[in-house]
Formats: structure tokens, sequence, C-alpha cells
């Protein structure tokens, strides 16, 4: 019997140190793209999984998702504030303007952590990591680059629908705004432009660029014409439309809206009206590699806004609400 308990003591020690050593041996690599590697390989393969199930059903979730990180990272780092769903202490950033009733989703996000527990046998991977993640592995299921994501980031127990509102960028912003807009955040004027290129998948509502197709000068006039028919003057603010002509498709078509005076938001062909960003729209226009190498270099620096790594900040239990 006592022989049975010291081995029993034994084997639970054992287990204990080699948890112990799990869950601390990933932070000597610090903030890096091999972080799961040791706690849980399957982690990355399951969230490509499930990200590549949600794009085959609706190809618009692939940017949906990317767009989410960018809201994320823009906000305080990228730290999964915006998954957080209001309480009496949380103001969501769901709430703010760029996000209500258009930031979407969240419903994939919750299948990906589920899974990511599920196979790891414990929640070990943050809900701002399965963002950063889920980001990348769209843009390659619509056919784009791919990247190294670093990976360490813990979840935020806070959120702001005061910065969301002041600091994701908006869509009526202009070149100098945009550019101090990134600015803030790190960012240089290429990853502004290589960033916009997001804007190649996916769709914007009507009350998004309604100002660009009755207001702005600098728009093709057929163009204009068009949208309008989908997007009057009042109401419709629902309606959608391509922000490239080929929303589903990772390419540099969205450049080449921009050099016809085809860009969807009023913040989109900003990009024109300054000789050095519309030097790179130009180049990005014609050179796919030019584009995927910068965009995936500036998505990797973006990415690395103000991290929450170590002990700060928690794993969360639900991407929707703190532990």
């Amino acid at each position: 019997m006592a022989f049975g308990s010291l081995s029993l003591f034994r084997a639970l020690l054992f287990l204990s140190l080699t948890a112990s050593a799990l869950s601390t041996r990933p932070y000597k690599n610090g903030f890096s793209p091999q972080f799961y590697d040791y706690v849980c390989p399957q982690a990355l393969p399951t969230i490509k999984r499930v990200v590549e199930a949600a794009v085959q059903r609706e190809r618009r979730m692939g940017a949906s998702l990317l767009r989410l990180h960018f809201h994320d990272c823009f906000v305080n780092g990228c730290d999964g504030s915006i998954l957080l769903d209001p309480t009496p202490t949380i103001d969501s950033e769901k709430l703010a303007f760029p996000n209500n009733n258009s930031a979407r989703g969240f419903e994939v996000i919750d299948q990906i952590k589920a899974e990511v527990d599920r196979v790891c046998g414990r929640p070990v991977v943050s809900c701002a990591d399965i963002l950063a993640i889920t980001a990348r592995d769209s843009v390659v299921a619509l056919g784009g680059p791919s990247w190294k994501v670093r990976l360490g980031r813990r979840d935020s127990t806070t959120a702001s629908r005061t910065t969301a509102n002041s600091d994701i960028p908006a869509p009526n912003m202009d070149l100098p705004a945009l550019i101090n807009n990134f600015k803030r955040q790190g960012l240089k004027v290429k990853d502004l432009v290589a960033l916009s290129g997001a804007h190649t998948i996916g769709f914007a509502q009507c009350r998004i660029f309604r100002d660009r197709i009755y207001n702005d000068s600098n728009i093709n006039h057929a163009f204009a014409k068009n949208l309008q028919s989908s997007c009057p003057r009042m109401g419709s603010d629902g309606n959608l439309a391509s922000l490239d002509p080929t929303p589903a498709h990772f390419d540099t078509r969205y450049y080449n809206n921009l050099l016809s005076q085809k860009g969807l938001l009023h913040s989109d062909q900003a990009l024109s009206t300054d000789e050095s960003t519309l030097k790179l729209a130009k180049s990005y226009s014609y050179d796919y590699d030019a584009f995927w190498k910068d965009f995936a270099k500036s998505m990797v620096r973006m990415g690395n806004i103000k991290p929450l790594i170590g002990n700060q900040g928690q794993i969360r239990l639900n991407c929707r609400r703190v532990n």
C-alpha cells in the first residue's frame, strides 16, 4: 500500500513538472510562430480547418474574419477586445460605429475556440491569437499570400467603445488623416497602402459609401451612377456593394479600381491623391508579388501592435466574456 502511494505520488509529481515545463517552455521563444508547438501542435491545423470550411460555406466570411483582426488591433492592440459582449462593466466595441451592425464572424470565432480547446484538452490558445491566425488563413483560403503569425498574445479583460470610435480608420477619412491614424499605431505609409489592399475582398454597406457616390468629385461617373441604383440618397442602408470587382478572390483589382477612380470608399480613393501613395498603388496594380510580399509584412507588423504577453491579460474560456 505504501509502495503504491509512493508510486502514485511520483507519477503525479512527474505529470505536474511536465505540465509546468510545457506551459512555460514557449515563453523561452517569446512572441513567436512556434508558441503552440509544444503545448498544442494541433491548434493551428484545427483553426485552418474551421476557417476553410466557413469560407467554403460563405466566401464573404473570409473578408469578415480578416476585418475582425484589423478592428481588434487598432483598439489598444491585438488583444481580442473586439470579441467581448456588452455587460455592466464592459463597454463593448461591438457597439462602436465601425462595428455595430457591421462586424461579423463572431460565431465562427466561437466555433474555432470550442474546437481548439477540445483538441488541446484545455484552454491554451487565446482569442487574440485565434483572430490573428484566422485572418491569415482567411486570406489564404481566398487565394492570397501566407505569412508566419507571431503567437503568444493573451486576452484583454476590458474593451473600449470610445477608443474604437476614435482609432479605427473611418471610411470618410482623407489621406492625411489616414496617415496620422496609422502612424499612431506605429505603422508607416507603405503599411497603409498595402493593408488597404485588404479591400480586394468583401463588401461594404450603402450607408458607408453613400456620401462618396453622391458627393465626391474624384469618382468615375458611370461607376457612381451604377451604385446609386442600389444605394439611394435615403434608405437601403444595409444594401451591399463589392469593394472591388472580385470580392471573393484576393487579387490586385482593388488597386486597378483606384487608378480608374472606382474606389468604393472615400478612404480608398484617397490613396490616389498623393504621388507617394499613388506610386505604390500603381506598382501593386500589376505586380502581384510586390503586393503579396508587402501585405504579408504589414500584416505581421499590425499583428504586433501592443500584444499582451507573459502574465498579462488572460486566456479566456469564452471569447465573448472575461473569465
